[in-house]
């Protein structure tokens, strides 16, 4: 097992993976911008070391920097969180020519599974059903153009480098498409530094379903099950949760069995989610692969029980899937997390600054993910995510209830956050029921302003 670990990340996902090296007896290094001089993660880690300003590019996405911290303190590994580095192919050869483990999948498989029409064609050949769209990088308008007439309107331009809803355009009509295509492509090369798009047949109201895997560097692959990641605005998911109502267990051992063969094919080992969307009549397409941990994990620990980052750390330093999960993967009621972002509810604009309040809720079935506290300071130059409130039920309706209950426990102020936003939608009809998708946040803006 690893003697020290260096976590190249900040906020929650750095605490979360210091108390997993924390229990397992594991030495801790936090590297930390200017800004996050008095974060949670820099406190609790065993050494800590500051690589630069505020700005990410000045600091955690500041490779040498990243680097020579690992290299001063002489740890064994580098844990990248997700975001920031984690899916850097470039990244984590570094690591490897540095005679440093980087937590995480080869940089040739990151690199492959990362570029999402390389991915689309690595796991149509392995027989994983794909959305019908271009067989790889589309060059010009005028060819995007024709795969749209091949594939049918409407469709979706998509960074081939890109995730988070950037580099992403719905066309439907051939008038729209060569604007659009600029847009993205431009949107893409600022946000990724690469241009490159695909395009896919657009899905009116789909499902977005993903299923966590593990994989170690024996061959061994296992299928956690599923998480419904539905309820998003403009691409961000606001909530998530484990299982998806949607799919049968008969469908959740065929789709596991589908993705471990892929991944054995591909030489995949780590934590990776594969992700999909599910049509109106029930079909499921893979859309791309996280080769990282999710800020959603939370939720397939809670119903499997299973820690995800500590068996991260194991694979990482060689272990066996077989002697880290000893017993059969199965589904435990139902957990739902909500996303309690620095922002205000309603216009959707950041909000930074210093919190002069903070409880979170507790009890039987709660669980909270955070690196703030009581003055602390929520900087503007990062990611909006301030916790992650997941509660875990015997069911749905337990699991909704008893996330009723934490949100008007939960108090930050100070600062606004989406707290007020996720209580209303937890009270909203469609949603207690059920019935919703990745449009549901349009029409239930839509009631809103109605009412």
């Amino acid at each position: 097992m690893f003697r020290k670990v260096l976590i190249a990340n900040r906020g929650e996902i750095a605490l979360r993976v210091i108390s997993a090296c924390r229990e397992m007896g594991i030495r801790t290094v936090a590297v930390y911008s200017e800004a996050d001089r008095h974060s949670l993660h820099v406190k609790f880690a065993d050494e800590a070391i500051c690589i630069g300003a505020p700005r990410s590019a000045d600091s955690y996405l500041n490779v040498p920097a990243v680097i020579s911290a690992a290299e001063i303190t002489d740890v064994d590994a580098i844990h990248p969180g997700y975001g920031l580095l984690s899916e850097n192919a470039n990244f984590a050869e570094v690591c490897r020519a540095s005679n440093i483990k980087f937590i995480g999948p080869p940089p040739e498989v990151t690199r492959m599974m990362g570029e999402k029409s390389t991915a689309r064609q690595t796991m149509k050949k392995a027989k994983v059903p794909i959305l019908p769209g271009s067989d790889g990088i589309i060059a010009t308008e005028a060819e995007a153009l024709e795969w749209a007439a091949s594939v049918g309107y409407p469709v979706i331009l998509k960074a081939a480098a890109g995730g988070g809803g950037r580099g992403m355009r719905i066309c439907r009509t051939p008038d729209e498409l060569p604007g659009m295509f600029q847009q993205a492509s431009s949107e893409a090369a600022g946000a990724f530094g690469n241009g490159d798009l695909y395009m896919e047949k657009f899905i009116e109201r789909p499902r977005h379903i993903e299923f966590q895997v593990l994989a170690d560097e024996h061959g061994e692959v296992l299928s956690l099950g599923e998480r419904e990641c539905s309820i998003q605005r403009r691409h961000q998911k606001l909530i998530e949760e484990a299982p998806s109502l949607q799919i049968t267990p008969k469908l959740r051992t065929e789709l596991g069995h589908t993705i471990q063969r892929c991944m054995k094919e591909v030489g995949y080992w780590g934590a990776g989610t594969i992700e999909f969307l599910m049509d109106e009549d029930g079909k499921i397409y893979f859309i791309e692969m996280n080769t990282r941990i999710q800020v959603e994990h939370c939720v397939t620990e809670m119903v499997t029980g299973i820690d995800l980052v500590k068996a991260q750390l194991r694979i990482a330093a060689g272990e066996r899937l077989s002697s880290i999960i000893t017993k059969p993967i199965v589904i435990n009621g139902h957990a739902i997390e909500c996303r309690i972002n620095a922002e205000h509810p309603e216009k959707f604009t950041p909000s930074a600054g210093k919190i002069t309040a903070f409880n979170v809720p507790g009890g039987n079935g709660v669980r909270v993910d955070t690196a703030q506290y009581a003055e602390g300071v929520v900087p503007p130059y990062y990611d909006s995510l301030i916790a992650k409130l997941i509660c875990h039920g015997t069911d749905r309706e337990e699991a909704m209830n008893r996330m009723q209950r934490a949100l008007s426990q939960f108090i930050v102020q100070g600062i606004h956050t989406s707290i007020p936003l996720h209580q209303r939608i937890f009270a909203d009809p469609e949603f207690r029921a059920g019935q919703f998708d990745t449009k549901f946040m349009e029409r239930f803006f839509a009631k809103q302003n109605e009412a």
